[in-house]
């Protein structure tokens, strides 16, 4: 048995970004109730050289929307970097959900074999989209989106599993 493409990107991005919306409810939320600057979240990182809270929410969902849209094979959208508070970083996380919907199974699947090149930065990205999705989008992903939680975590919000894994 075969799963999609569209299957094993979409469903599974909208489900983990849906989480983070959810997570950054509760973080701002919890500033509020504990008088805690939202600045000094959006500032935080687990080590000097690693990307701030703000950042690892962005960069996840520049993945999510970059991945879908290369692997149906049209340019990617480009997102500002100018969220200032968790309220911004959800409607950004909400924008990304929004652009991933718009792209049909019909779009995604059969790019298994198609190639995938850009360049990000100084590094030529150059595989087939199912090594691009299994092997490098996918992956990530996941390391931003569980950055950005864990700073949450290690900051004191009150989240578990079940806020990580999103709505089922």
């Amino acid at each position: 048995m075969t799963i999609s493409m569209y299957a094993a990107s979409v469903p599974v991005f909208k489900r983990s970004l849906a989480g983070l919306a959810a997570i950054l409810d509760k973080a701002h939320a919890h500033c509020a109730n504990h008088n805690i600057s939202e600045s000094a979240l959006l500032q935080a990182r687990l080590f000097p050289d690693m990307f701030t809270f703000a950042k690892q929410v962005q960069v996840a969902c520049d993945f999510a929307k970059s991945g879908v849209a290369r692997l149906a094979g049209v340019e990617p959208p480009r997102f500002e970097d100018n969220e200032q508070t968790l309220l911004e970083l959800k409607l950004r996380v909400e924008k990304t959900i929004a652009c991933i919907e718009t792209f049909t199974a019909a779009q995604i699947d059969g790019a298994e074999t198609r190639q995938i090149a850009y360049m990000m930065g100084k590094f030529p990205i150059d595989m087939p989209g199912q090594t691009y999705l299994l092997g490098f989008i996918l992956p990530n992903f996941f390391f931003h989106y569980t950055t950005a939680y864990n700073l949450l975590r290690h900051n004191g919000l009150p989240i578990g599993k079940r806020d990580f894994m999103g709505p089922a």
